[in-house]
Protein backbone atom coordinates (compact mmCIF):
# COMPACT_ATOMS: atom_id res chain seq x y z
CA UNK A 1 0.00 0.00 0.00
CA UNK A 2 1.40 3.42 -0.68
CA UNK A 3 1.87 5.73 1.61
CA UNK A 4 -0.55 8.54 0.08
CA UNK A 5 -3.47 6.22 0.98
CA UNK A 6 -2.02 5.14 4.52
CA UNK A 7 -2.83 9.09 5.58
CA UNK A 8 -6.37 8.77 6.20
CA UNK A 9 -6.09 5.48 7.71
CA UNK A 10 -3.58 6.86 10.53
CA UNK A 11 -5.82 9.88 10.88
CA UNK A 12 -8.75 7.91 11.83
CA UNK A 13 -6.91 5.86 14.24
CA UNK A 14 -5.62 9.18 15.67
CA UNK A 15 -9.23 10.20 15.71
CA UNK A 16 -10.96 7.02 17.24
CA UNK A 17 -8.23 7.44 20.32
CA UNK A 18 -8.90 11.39 20.56
CA UNK A 19 -12.50 10.89 21.23
CA UNK A 20 -12.29 7.61 23.20
CA UNK A 21 -10.18 9.51 25.83
CA UNK A 22 -12.55 12.21 25.77
CA UNK A 23 -15.25 9.89 26.87
CA UNK A 24 -13.33 8.37 29.76
CA UNK A 25 -12.94 11.96 30.82
CA UNK A 26 -16.41 12.77 30.45
CA UNK A 27 -17.20 9.65 32.70
CA UNK A 28 -15.23 10.80 35.28
CA UNK A 29 -16.29 14.61 35.16
CA UNK A 30 -19.55 13.04 35.36
CA UNK A 31 -19.26 10.86 38.26
CA UNK A 32 -18.30 13.91 40.35
CA UNK A 33 -21.65 15.84 39.43
CA UNK A 34 -24.41 16.55 41.72
CA UNK A 35 -26.97 14.28 42.80
CA UNK A 36 -28.82 15.36 39.65
CA UNK A 37 -26.81 13.35 37.82
CA UNK A 38 -28.29 10.61 35.69
CA UNK A 39 -25.96 8.16 36.64
CA UNK A 40 -27.48 5.66 39.79
CA UNK A 41 -26.26 6.54 42.78
CA UNK A 42 -25.41 2.80 43.38
CA UNK A 43 -22.61 3.43 40.80
CA UNK A 44 -21.37 6.79 42.20
CA UNK A 45 -20.62 4.99 45.54
CA UNK A 46 -18.84 2.23 43.91
CA UNK A 47 -16.38 4.47 42.64
CA UNK A 48 -16.54 6.73 45.66
CA UNK A 49 -15.80 4.29 48.34
CA UNK A 50 -12.85 2.57 46.29
CA UNK A 51 -11.57 5.88 45.57
CA UNK A 52 -11.08 6.59 49.35
CA UNK A 53 -7.89 5.56 50.94
CA UNK A 54 -9.08 2.71 54.21
CA UNK A 55 -8.79 4.60 57.59
CA UNK A 56 -8.42 3.14 61.00
CA UNK A 57 -10.68 1.76 63.87
CA UNK A 58 -9.66 4.49 65.08
CA UNK A 59 -10.66 6.97 62.52
CA UNK A 60 -13.91 5.27 61.50
CA UNK A 61 -15.66 7.16 64.20
CA UNK A 62 -15.69 11.14 65.28
CA UNK A 63 -18.97 11.42 66.84
CA UNK A 64 -21.11 9.63 69.34
CA UNK A 65 -22.57 6.47 69.05
CA UNK A 66 -25.60 6.27 67.14
CA UNK A 67 -27.95 3.93 69.54
CA UNK A 68 -29.47 1.78 66.25
CA UNK A 69 -25.75 0.41 65.94
CA UNK A 70 -24.69 -0.21 69.39
CA UNK A 71 -24.97 -4.09 70.17
CA UNK A 72 -26.84 -3.00 73.78
CA UNK A 73 -28.45 -0.32 74.91
CA UNK A 74 -28.19 -0.05 78.41
CA UNK A 75 -30.05 2.10 80.91
CA UNK A 76 -28.39 2.84 83.85
CA UNK A 77 -30.12 3.70 87.25
CA UNK A 78 -28.81 7.51 88.40
CA UNK A 79 -28.17 6.43 91.77
CA UNK A 80 -26.43 8.63 94.41
CA UNK A 81 -22.33 8.73 94.62
CA UNK A 82 -22.50 7.02 98.07
CA UNK A 83 -23.16 3.73 96.12
CA UNK A 84 -20.75 4.55 92.97
CA UNK A 85 -18.07 7.19 93.08
CA UNK A 86 -18.62 8.68 96.52
CA UNK A 87 -17.15 5.44 97.34
CA UNK A 88 -13.59 6.70 96.05
CA UNK A 89 -13.66 9.89 97.50
CA UNK A 90 -15.14 11.95 95.02
CA UNK A 91 -17.56 14.93 95.56
CA UNK A 92 -19.74 16.28 93.19
CA UNK A 93 -21.07 19.91 93.10
CA UNK A 94 -25.11 19.93 94.70
CA UNK A 95 -26.80 17.26 92.89
CA UNK A 96 -23.81 16.11 90.65
CA UNK A 97 -24.69 13.14 90.10
CA UNK A 98 -21.46 11.71 88.18
CA UNK A 99 -18.37 12.95 87.70
CA UNK A 100 -17.33 14.63 84.51
CA UNK A 101 -15.39 11.65 82.24
CA UNK A 102 -14.27 13.34 78.92
CA UNK A 103 -10.91 13.72 80.24
CA UNK A 104 -9.40 10.27 81.27
CA UNK A 105 -6.88 11.43 83.18
CA UNK A 106 -9.32 13.66 85.27
CA UNK A 107 -11.49 10.66 85.86
CA UNK A 108 -11.78 10.08 89.69
CA UNK A 109 -8.59 6.75 89.88
CA UNK A 110 -9.70 3.32 91.72
CA UNK A 111 -8.03 2.84 95.00
CA UNK A 112 -4.90 0.60 93.89
CA UNK A 113 -3.48 -2.79 95.48
CA UNK A 114 -6.01 -5.82 95.71
CA UNK A 115 -8.55 -3.69 95.28
CA UNK A 116 -8.42 -2.99 92.00
CA UNK A 117 -8.81 -6.66 90.92
CA UNK A 118 -12.42 -6.53 91.49
CA UNK A 119 -12.98 -3.30 89.70
CA UNK A 120 -14.99 -4.47 86.99
CA UNK A 121 -17.89 -2.14 87.64
CA UNK A 122 -15.85 1.10 87.48
CA UNK A 123 -15.05 0.30 84.25
CA UNK A 124 -18.46 -0.36 82.69
CA UNK A 125 -19.62 2.70 84.60
CA UNK A 126 -17.04 4.75 83.10
CA UNK A 127 -17.35 3.40 79.88
CA UNK A 128 -21.62 4.14 79.65
CA UNK A 129 -20.92 7.66 81.32
CA UNK A 130 -18.57 7.90 78.09
CA UNK A 131 -20.65 6.29 75.19
CA UNK A 132 -22.45 9.74 74.24
CA UNK A 133 -19.05 12.09 74.63
CA UNK A 134 -18.41 12.30 70.92
CA UNK A 135 -14.26 13.45 71.67
CA UNK A 136 -14.32 9.98 73.35
CA UNK A 137 -13.37 7.25 70.78
CA UNK A 138 -14.58 4.08 71.93
CA UNK A 139 -16.22 0.79 70.28
CA UNK A 140 -20.15 1.09 70.19
CA UNK A 141 -20.56 -2.09 71.81
CA UNK A 142 -23.13 -0.34 74.64
CA UNK A 143 -24.35 3.10 74.58
CA UNK A 144 -26.03 4.59 77.62
CA UNK A 145 -30.06 5.68 76.60
CA UNK A 146 -31.89 7.79 79.12
CA UNK A 147 -35.38 6.21 78.73
CA UNK A 148 -35.48 2.62 80.11
CA UNK A 149 -38.45 1.56 77.76
CA UNK A 150 -35.93 1.77 75.17
CA UNK A 151 -32.92 -0.23 76.90
CA UNK A 152 -31.93 -3.74 76.10
CA UNK A 153 -30.88 -4.34 79.97
CA UNK A 154 -31.08 -2.06 83.16
CA UNK A 155 -27.21 -1.53 84.62
CA UNK A 156 -27.02 -1.25 88.24
CA UNK A 157 -23.95 1.11 89.36
CA UNK A 158 -23.22 -0.03 92.86
CA UNK A 159 -19.31 -0.44 93.00
CA UNK A 160 -20.13 -3.46 95.58
CA UNK A 161 -16.53 -4.92 95.73
CA UNK A 162 -15.18 -1.69 97.04
CA UNK A 163 -17.86 -1.54 99.22
CA UNK A 164 -16.87 -4.74 101.23
CA UNK A 165 -13.60 -4.15 100.42
CA UNK A 166 -13.63 -0.65 102.08
CA UNK A 167 -17.05 -0.13 104.15
CA UNK A 168 -17.91 -3.74 106.09
CA UNK A 169 -16.65 -2.92 109.16
CA UNK A 170 -18.80 -1.78 112.28
CA UNK A 171 -16.76 1.61 113.13
CA UNK A 172 -17.68 3.95 116.25
CA UNK A 173 -21.34 4.28 117.07
CA UNK A 174 -22.65 2.89 114.03
CA UNK A 175 -25.33 0.07 114.33
CA UNK A 176 -24.44 -1.67 110.56
CA UNK A 177 -22.07 -1.31 108.68
CA UNK A 178 -22.07 1.17 105.53
CA UNK A 179 -21.62 -1.72 103.63
CA UNK A 180 -24.60 -3.54 104.53
CA UNK A 181 -26.90 -0.28 105.04
CA UNK A 182 -26.19 0.61 101.35
CA UNK A 183 -27.27 -2.53 99.95
CA UNK A 184 -30.81 -2.47 102.34
CA UNK A 185 -31.05 0.91 100.28
CA UNK A 186 -30.43 -0.48 96.88
CA UNK A 187 -33.23 -3.38 97.50
CA UNK A 188 -35.60 -0.81 98.86
CA UNK A 189 -34.55 1.25 95.57
CA UNK A 190 -34.92 -1.69 92.93
CA UNK A 191 -38.09 -3.12 94.83
CA UNK A 192 -40.14 -0.06 94.22
CA UNK A 193 -39.31 0.82 90.56
CA UNK A 194 -41.65 -0.07 87.41
CA UNK A 195 -37.81 -1.38 85.65
CA UNK A 196 -38.20 -3.92 87.98
CA UNK A 197 -41.46 -4.72 88.61
CA UNK A 198 -41.56 -5.27 84.84
CA UNK A 199 -39.10 -7.75 84.69
CA UNK A 200 -38.66 -9.13 88.17
CA UNK A 201 -35.49 -8.47 87.63
CA UNK A 202 -34.28 -10.18 84.83
CA UNK A 203 -32.85 -7.74 82.59
CA UNK A 204 -30.97 -5.76 85.74
CA UNK A 205 -27.40 -6.44 85.25
CA UNK A 206 -25.83 -5.63 88.78
CA UNK A 207 -21.64 -6.56 89.23
CA UNK A 208 -20.87 -8.51 92.47
CA UNK A 209 -17.59 -9.77 91.27
CA UNK A 210 -15.62 -9.93 94.76
CA UNK A 211 -17.22 -13.10 95.87
CA UNK A 212 -18.15 -11.96 99.87
CA UNK A 213 -19.63 -8.61 98.11
CA UNK A 214 -24.05 -8.23 98.09
CA UNK A 215 -23.94 -10.69 101.13
CA UNK A 216 -27.07 -8.97 102.23
CA UNK A 217 -29.28 -8.58 98.92
CA UNK A 218 -27.56 -11.50 97.16
CA UNK A 219 -31.14 -13.58 97.79
CA UNK A 220 -33.40 -10.49 97.08
CA UNK A 221 -31.38 -9.79 93.50
CA UNK A 222 -30.90 -13.31 92.40
CA UNK A 223 -33.30 -12.78 89.27
CA UNK A 224 -30.77 -10.47 88.03
CA UNK A 225 -28.03 -10.99 85.62
CA UNK A 226 -24.91 -11.22 88.18
CA UNK A 227 -21.44 -10.55 87.23
CA UNK A 228 -19.10 -12.39 88.76
CA UNK A 229 -15.48 -14.00 89.36
CA UNK A 230 -17.11 -17.21 89.86
CA UNK A 231 -19.85 -19.22 91.42
CA UNK A 232 -17.56 -20.59 94.19
CA UNK A 233 -20.06 -18.46 96.91
CA UNK A 234 -23.18 -18.80 95.30
CA UNK A 235 -25.68 -21.87 95.64
CA UNK A 236 -26.56 -23.03 91.96
CA UNK A 237 -30.82 -21.56 92.76
CA UNK A 238 -28.84 -17.77 93.43
CA UNK A 239 -25.99 -17.90 90.54
CA UNK A 240 -25.71 -20.33 87.37
CA UNK A 241 -23.87 -20.14 84.15
CA UNK A 242 -27.02 -20.34 82.37
CA UNK A 243 -27.94 -16.52 83.32
CA UNK A 244 -24.93 -14.53 84.69
CA UNK A 245 -22.01 -13.69 83.09
CA UNK A 246 -18.18 -14.53 85.06
CA UNK A 247 -15.62 -11.85 83.96
CA UNK A 248 -11.95 -11.67 84.51
CA UNK A 249 -10.24 -9.80 87.07
CA UNK A 250 -8.04 -6.65 86.91
CA UNK A 251 -4.65 -8.05 87.11
CA UNK A 252 -2.23 -6.55 88.93
CA UNK A 253 0.98 -6.99 87.17
CA UNK A 254 1.57 -4.97 84.12
CA UNK A 255 1.17 -6.40 80.79
CA UNK A 256 4.47 -7.63 78.69
CA UNK A 257 4.68 -5.76 75.60
CA UNK A 258 4.67 -8.31 72.82
CA UNK A 259 8.29 -7.97 71.56
CA UNK A 260 9.76 -7.74 75.10
CA UNK A 261 8.16 -11.33 75.89
CA UNK A 262 10.57 -14.02 76.56
CA UNK A 263 10.56 -17.46 75.11
CA UNK A 264 10.76 -20.92 75.92
CA UNK A 265 14.92 -20.61 76.30
CA UNK A 266 15.20 -17.60 77.88
CA UNK A 267 12.67 -18.77 81.06
CA UNK A 268 14.73 -20.40 83.20
CA UNK A 269 12.49 -21.54 85.69
CA UNK A 270 9.88 -23.90 84.93
CA UNK A 271 6.83 -23.72 87.31
CA UNK A 272 6.45 -19.99 89.70
CA UNK A 273 3.83 -20.03 92.27
CA UNK A 274 4.40 -16.75 94.71
CA UNK A 275 1.27 -16.73 97.32
CA UNK A 276 -0.86 -17.36 99.98
CA UNK A 277 -0.53 -21.45 100.77
CA UNK A 278 -2.45 -21.97 103.74
CA UNK A 279 -6.37 -21.66 102.41
CA UNK A 280 -9.62 -22.62 103.32
CA UNK A 281 -11.69 -25.87 102.14
CA UNK A 282 -11.13 -26.25 98.08
CA UNK A 283 -7.61 -24.38 98.85
CA UNK A 284 -6.09 -27.63 100.59
CA UNK A 285 -4.39 -28.76 97.47
CA UNK A 286 -1.96 -25.18 97.57
CA UNK A 287 -0.35 -27.10 100.65
CA UNK A 288 -0.45 -30.48 99.70
CA UNK A 289 1.77 -28.97 96.45
CA UNK A 290 4.33 -26.87 98.04
CA UNK A 291 5.20 -29.88 100.15
CA UNK A 292 5.63 -31.32 96.97
CA UNK A 293 7.32 -28.66 94.95
CA UNK A 294 9.21 -26.51 97.32
CA UNK A 295 12.89 -28.30 96.99
CA UNK A 296 12.61 -28.77 93.05
CA UNK A 297 15.44 -26.93 91.42
CA UNK A 298 13.75 -25.55 88.63
CA UNK A 299 10.54 -24.89 91.03
CA UNK A 300 9.71 -21.99 93.05
CA UNK A 301 6.73 -22.42 95.11
CA UNK A 302 7.10 -19.83 98.10
CA UNK A 303 4.56 -18.03 100.43
CA UNK A 304 4.21 -14.27 99.24
CA UNK A 305 1.86 -11.52 99.41
CA UNK A 306 1.58 -8.37 97.46
CA UNK A 307 2.48 -6.03 100.20
CA UNK A 308 5.74 -3.95 99.74
CA UNK A 309 7.68 -5.48 96.72
CA UNK A 310 5.43 -8.37 96.54
CA UNK A 311 4.77 -7.50 93.14
CA UNK A 312 7.86 -6.89 91.69
CA UNK A 313 9.20 -10.18 92.74
CA UNK A 314 6.13 -11.71 90.95
CA UNK A 315 6.16 -9.37 87.57
CA UNK A 316 10.14 -10.84 87.29
CA UNK A 317 9.38 -14.49 88.74
CA UNK A 318 6.11 -14.75 85.79
CA UNK A 319 8.08 -13.17 83.33
CA UNK A 320 10.87 -15.60 83.16
CA UNK A 321 9.09 -19.00 84.08
CA UNK A 322 7.73 -20.97 81.62
CA UNK A 323 4.32 -22.06 83.62
CA UNK A 324 1.93 -20.65 86.48
CA UNK A 325 -0.08 -22.46 88.43
CA UNK A 326 -3.74 -20.86 89.50
CA UNK A 327 -4.74 -23.33 91.97
CA UNK A 328 -8.18 -23.36 94.02
CA UNK A 329 -7.85 -21.04 96.98
CA UNK A 330 -10.66 -20.10 99.05
CA UNK A 331 -12.87 -19.89 95.79
CA UNK A 332 -12.26 -22.23 92.35
CA UNK A 333 -10.72 -18.64 90.73
CA UNK A 334 -7.87 -16.12 91.69
CA UNK A 335 -6.25 -12.98 89.99
CA UNK A 336 -3.08 -15.21 89.36
CA UNK A 337 -4.74 -16.64 86.61
CA UNK A 338 -4.75 -13.02 84.72
CA UNK A 339 -1.28 -12.37 86.11
CA UNK A 340 0.47 -15.31 84.21
CA UNK A 341 -1.72 -14.50 80.87
CA UNK A 342 -0.32 -10.82 81.11
CA UNK A 343 3.09 -12.41 81.50
CA UNK A 344 2.91 -14.66 78.98
CA UNK A 345 3.35 -17.80 81.29
CA UNK A 346 1.49 -20.39 80.45
CA UNK A 347 -1.44 -21.04 82.97
CA UNK A 348 -1.54 -24.24 84.73
CA UNK A 349 -5.23 -24.48 85.65
CA UNK A 350 -5.69 -26.88 89.03
CA UNK A 351 -9.39 -25.73 89.72
CA UNK A 352 -11.61 -28.27 88.98
CA UNK A 353 -15.06 -26.56 89.66
CA UNK A 354 -13.78 -23.54 87.84
CA UNK A 355 -15.70 -21.21 85.54
CA UNK A 356 -13.66 -19.24 82.99
CA UNK A 357 -14.61 -16.26 81.47
CA UNK A 358 -15.51 -16.13 77.82
CA UNK A 359 -15.35 -19.39 77.03
CA UNK A 360 -18.27 -19.33 74.68
CA UNK A 361 -15.41 -16.91 72.42
CA UNK A 362 -12.17 -18.37 73.96
CA UNK A 363 -10.52 -21.97 73.97
CA UNK A 364 -9.08 -22.05 76.98
CA UNK A 365 -6.80 -25.73 76.22
CA UNK A 366 -4.82 -23.41 73.26
CA UNK A 367 -3.13 -21.60 75.65
CA UNK A 368 -3.60 -23.42 79.42
CA UNK A 369 -2.91 -26.31 80.73
CA UNK A 370 -5.80 -28.29 82.80
CA UNK A 371 -4.65 -30.46 85.17
CA UNK A 372 -7.06 -32.42 87.88
CA UNK A 373 -6.59 -31.56 91.42
CA UNK A 374 -6.77 -35.38 91.99
CA UNK A 375 -4.00 -35.74 89.47
CA UNK A 376 -1.45 -33.18 90.72
CA UNK A 377 -0.82 -33.77 93.89
CA UNK A 378 0.21 -37.56 92.93
CA UNK A 379 4.08 -37.68 93.60
CA UNK A 380 6.19 -36.71 90.19
CA UNK A 381 2.71 -36.47 88.17
CA UNK A 382 2.73 -32.03 87.52
CA UNK A 383 6.41 -31.79 86.56
CA UNK A 384 6.25 -34.99 84.63
CA UNK A 385 3.50 -33.25 82.86
CA UNK A 386 5.31 -29.84 82.05
CA UNK A 387 8.80 -31.49 81.32
CA UNK A 388 7.55 -33.69 79.09
CA UNK A 389 5.99 -30.50 77.00
CA UNK A 390 8.44 -30.12 73.85
CA UNK A 391 9.48 -26.41 73.10
CA UNK A 392 7.55 -26.10 70.01
CA UNK A 393 3.97 -26.97 72.05
CA UNK A 394 5.13 -24.31 74.48
CA UNK A 395 5.76 -21.77 71.67
CA UNK A 396 2.40 -22.81 70.29
CA UNK A 397 0.69 -21.92 73.51
CA UNK A 398 2.98 -18.63 74.04
CA UNK A 399 1.75 -17.10 70.70
CA UNK A 400 -1.81 -17.83 71.27
CA UNK A 401 -1.36 -16.44 75.00
CA UNK A 402 0.20 -13.49 73.55
CA UNK A 403 -3.17 -12.97 70.60
CA UNK A 404 -5.21 -13.16 73.57
CA UNK A 405 -4.08 -11.15 76.27
CA UNK A 406 -6.14 -7.94 74.85
CA UNK A 407 -9.30 -9.80 75.88
CA UNK A 408 -8.27 -9.66 80.02
CA UNK A 409 -7.57 -5.55 79.32
CA UNK A 410 -9.57 -3.23 81.49
CA UNK A 411 -9.02 0.21 80.55
CA UNK A 412 -10.58 3.54 79.78
CA UNK A 413 -11.67 4.63 77.08
CA UNK A 414 -12.42 1.02 76.11
CA UNK A 415 -11.46 -0.71 73.52
CA UNK A 416 -11.96 -3.31 70.52
CA UNK A 417 -11.89 -5.99 72.20
CA UNK A 418 -10.90 -5.45 75.16
CA UNK A 419 -12.43 -6.89 78.94
CA UNK A 420 -15.24 -4.27 79.08
CA UNK A 421 -16.10 -5.33 75.55
CA UNK A 422 -15.76 -8.57 75.85
CA UNK A 423 -18.45 -8.30 79.07
CA UNK A 424 -21.09 -6.48 76.63
CA UNK A 425 -20.72 -8.97 74.60
CA UNK A 426 -21.49 -11.59 76.67
CA UNK A 427 -24.16 -9.38 78.27
CA UNK A 428 -25.36 -9.31 74.57
CA UNK A 429 -25.67 -13.23 74.32
CA UNK A 430 -27.27 -13.49 77.82
CA UNK A 431 -30.06 -10.56 76.76
CA UNK A 432 -31.22 -13.01 73.46
CA UNK A 433 -31.70 -15.96 75.73
CA UNK A 434 -33.20 -14.09 78.42
CA UNK A 435 -35.56 -12.68 75.48
CA UNK A 436 -36.21 -16.40 74.45
CA UNK A 437 -37.66 -17.52 77.30
CA UNK A 438 -40.06 -14.43 77.73
CA UNK A 439 -41.09 -14.89 74.41
CA UNK A 440 -41.84 -18.52 74.80
CA UNK A 441 -43.89 -17.83 77.96
CA UNK A 442 -46.09 -15.13 76.69
CA UNK A 443 -47.37 -17.63 73.78
CA UNK A 444 -50.68 -18.07 75.60
CA UNK A 445 -50.88 -15.29 77.95
CA UNK A 446 -53.87 -14.03 76.38
CA UNK A 447 -55.68 -17.92 76.71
Amino acid sequence: MSDKNMVPSRFIFCVMVMAMFLLVLSSFSLLHLSNRSFIPRSIYQLYHNSSQKPSSPRQQRKSACDSTRALLRVFMYDLPPEFHFGLLGWKGSVNQTWPSVSNPKQVPPYPGGLNLQHSVEYWLVLDLLSSDISKIIRPCSAIRVQNSSEADVIFVPFFSSLSYNRHSRIHGKEKVSVNKMLQERLVQFLMEREEWKRSRGKDHVIVAHHPNSMLYARRNLASAMLVLADFGRYPSELANIKKDIIAPYRHLLSTIPRAESASFEERSTLLYFQGAIYRKSGGVIRQQLYYLLKDEKDVHFAFGSFRRNGISQASQGMALSKFCPNIAGDTPSSNRLFDAIASHCVPVIISDKIELPFQDVLDYSEFALFVQASDAVRKGYLLNLLRSIKPEEWTKMWERLKDITQHFEYQYPSQPGDAVNMIWEEVAHKKSSLQFNLHSKNRYQRS
